[in-house]
């Protein structure tokens, strides 16, 4: 009897943790659709790096959607807000930063449940992390509980045909350095990701990061921890 893989939605920024959910999904025998966002960031790199994950960690398709959030500001990541830098790690997990782009989790796994609904699919996989929780609130257990139920009652799917959507969030319990090691046993190459939230761009070459942003902070730290050399180019 051949065996039919259940169809997967999966967020695929082009970051380490939305790469190694998406490794996840594919070692769990799903068949995954990554989905990306062009939603007003300042830096175009991030898609590049989504488009190689997806193509080298064999997504079915990929798929990129506008979602112009910058038209609404309120982000270091969208609008004209210094990105902070140099703070310690104690300081990146007090309260909300400028990196925060408002409800952007919500928009993007709306878009990805839409998309999950026309391909008769009910799971959808997502990179999100508490342990290392840098004041996301969109990163909380909570709010994948709350997603899931209303999945059930905004879809046709879910209010006709009784079907419950399911956001699986494998790295949730795992810090950087948990995250790195998974990517190793996945065989996962980390040096296709970008995770840089204001990059030093080179013309004509990958862009460097920064090394001093609280993403950069955070993934550093995780590769110490993990006794991994991160394989990207830092400036």
């Amino acid at each position: 009897m051949t065996h039919t893989p259940r169809t997967a939605v999966c967020l695929v920024s082009g970051g380490m943790d939305s790469a190694v959910v998406l490794a996840e999904a594919k070692a769990m025998g799903f068949d995954a659709h990554a989905l990306s966002f062009r939603y007003g960031q300042r830096h175009s790199c991030e898609l590049d790096a989504a488009a190689r994950v997806a193509r080298e960690l064999g997504a079915r398709e990929h798929r990129t959607v506008t979602v112009d959030l910058s038209a609404l500001g309120g982000s270091s990541l969208t609008d004209d807000i210094v990105v902070p830098k140099d703070r310690d790690h104690d300081e990146i997990g007090q309260g909300v930063p400028s990196t925060y782009v408002p409800a952007r989790n919500t928009v993007f796994l709306s878009v990805a449940l839409g998309w999950a609904e026309v391909l008769g699919a009910t799971d959808l996989f997502v990179g999100v992390n508490a342990v290392d929780y840098s004041g996301y609130p969109d990163c909380r257990p909570e709010f994948l509980a709350a997603f899931e139920t209303l999945a059930t009652l905004a879809t046709a799917a879910g209010a006709e045909e009784g079907q419950r959507f399911k956001v699986h969030a494998p790295l949730m319990e795992l810090s950087k350095a948990g995250i790195v090691r998974r990517a190793a046993g996945l065989g996962v190459d980390l040096g296709l990701t970008h995770t840089c939230y204001d990059p030093v761009e080179t013309p004509g070459e990958r862009p460097l990061a920064c090394g001093r942003c609280d993403a950069c902070q955070l993934r550093l730290a995780g590769f110490a921890e993990a006794g991994v050399t991160d394989p990207i180019p830092y400036a």
